[in-house]
C-alpha cells in the first residue's frame, strides 16, 4: 500500500505542477486488493476543471506501476480545504512563486469558516515582505488571487484559503 502512495507522490497537479496531488491533499485514501486499486479523491472544488485529468493521471501512474486495474472514486464530503495542503506542499508553492494559504480559522463555535471577507496580509513568496496589494480577486485559476509586492515590485499569485 505504501508503494501506491509513493507513486501518487509523482502525480503532479495539472494547474500547479510544482505540487503533487498528495501535496495538495486531495488523495483521501488508497485501497489495494487482489482485484486492483481504488483511489479516493476529493477535488479542490466541485467544479474543478482538472478533476478528469487528475483521475486519468492517477489511473495511468498506478497502472504503469502494476497496481491496475485502478478505480478512482470522487468523494466530495467533507469538502476539501486548503488546510489539507501539506507543509511540503506549502514550501513548494512558495518556491514556485505562489503565496501559500494561511490556515482556515475556526469561528466562535469551533466550526471552520471557509470564506473570510476581511483584509489580511499576504507575504510575498519572493522577498517575504508583508507589504503587498491585491490586484485581482482571481489569478490563473479561480482558487488563486493576483497580488503585487510593494517592496520588490514583483507580481505573484496567492492560493486562497478555503
Amino acid at each position: 500500500m505504501q508503494a501506491a502512495w509513493s507513486v501518487l507522490d509523482t502525480v503532479p497537479d495539472p494547474e500547479v505542477p510544482a505540487l503533487s496531488i498528495r501535496d495538495l491533499g486531495i488523495v483521501r485514501g488508497v485501497v489495494c486488493t487482489g482485484a486492483g486499486t481504488e483511489v479516493v479523491l476529493t477535488p479542490t472544488y466541485s467544479g474543478c476543471p482538472a478533476t478528469e485529468v487528475i483521475a486519468d493521471s492517477v489511473r495511468d501512474a498506478l497502472g504503469q506501476a502494476g497496481f491496475g486495474p485502478v478505480q478512482v472514486t470522487l468523494r466530495r464530503a467533507p469538502a476539501w480545504t486548503t488546510d489539507w495542503i501539506s507543509a511540503e506542499g506549502r514550501r513548494k508553492l512558495r518556491e514556485y512563486g505562489i503565496a501559500p494559504p494561511g490556515p482556515v480559522e475556526p469561528d466562535v463555535d469551533g466550526a471552520a469558516v471557509p470564506i473570510r471577507i476581511r483584509p489580511r496580509s499576504v507575504d510575498c513568496p519572493r522577498c517575504g515582505s508583508a507589504q503587498t496589494e491585491r490586484l485581482a480577486a482571481f489569478g490563473s485559476t479561480a482558487c488563486k488571487a493576483l497580488y503585487r509586492c510593494l517592496s520588490c515590485r514583483e507580481p505573484f499569485e496567492h492560493f486562497k484559503p478555503l
